[in-house]
């Protein structure tokens, strides 16, 4: 998954973006709403982090904004403005969810796939397909009944895969959900990748369509 955090403070924004990316998410950190409103306009995020207590444009207003013209992206909230006046209004604003600060960094990663659920429309926290099963909550994987081990980016895309099955996923979109910014990104990562799953699952696991990149095979 691919997240825009939106914070103003170095040592919260720094902390928060090692964090998720040490539980396998890709985030881009921007401190302002006018940096995040170009980030959102030239890439796709998954969701946004969004502080309320930004200099300048506040996060509430930049949010309003953001609803107003019908972009749908999910937001989380993160604040140290927390009463519950400021709750409602962030909610009743377009928020998704609403997370006051100081907090616990699992509980961010557990309302992030919350928010991401509810908006795939799916309410079982396990991805299935076939004798396939991820859970995004323990990074644990099962084929067949039996626990194999992925790597970090083998699990974000074959996670990618399997949040869209039937879709066909370029190399471009699965490396937008592999790398973050500042990330090195080589001309064969995609690939090389496809290449350690389908010897974990099988070469019929993850088809390729000549052209225009991949998606899930097998049985569904």
């Amino acid at each position: 998954m691919r997240l825009l955090l939106v914070e103003d403070d170095p040592i919260i924004g720094d902390g928060i973006r090692r964090g998720l990316r040490q539980d396998g998410f890709a985030v881009d950190w921007v401190q302002v709403a006018e940096e995040a409103e170009l980030a959102l306009a030239n890439e796709v995020y998954d969701l946004l982090l969004l502080d309320l207590g930004l200099p300048g444009k506040s996060g509430l207003e930049y949010l309003r904004e953001l609803r107003q013209r019908n972009d749908t992206v999910p937001v989380v909230i993160l604040t140290a403005l927390d009463a519950v006046a400021e709750r409602i209004a962030g909610l009743d604003a377009g928020a998704d969810d609403y997370l006051g600060k100081p907090f616990d960094l699992d509980e961010l990663t557990a309302r992030i796939r919350a928010v991401l659920r509810r908006r795939q429309g799916r309410a079982a926290p396990l991805l299935v397909h076939g004798a396939l099963r991820l859970n995004p909550a323990t990074h644990e994987t099962f084929w067949q009944g039996e626990a194999i081990v992925l790597s970090g980016r083998e699990f974000r895309l074959l996670e990618a895969l399997l949040e869209r099955p039937g879709a066909v996923l370029s190399r471009s979109q699965l490396e937008e959900r592999l790398y973050g910014w500042g990330d090195e990104v080589e001309s064969n990562t995609v690939e090389v990748y496809v290449h350690k799953l389908r010897k974990k699952l099988g070469p019929d696991m993850i088809r390729t369509v000549r052209g225009v990149g991949y998606l899930l095979g097998g049985e569904s």
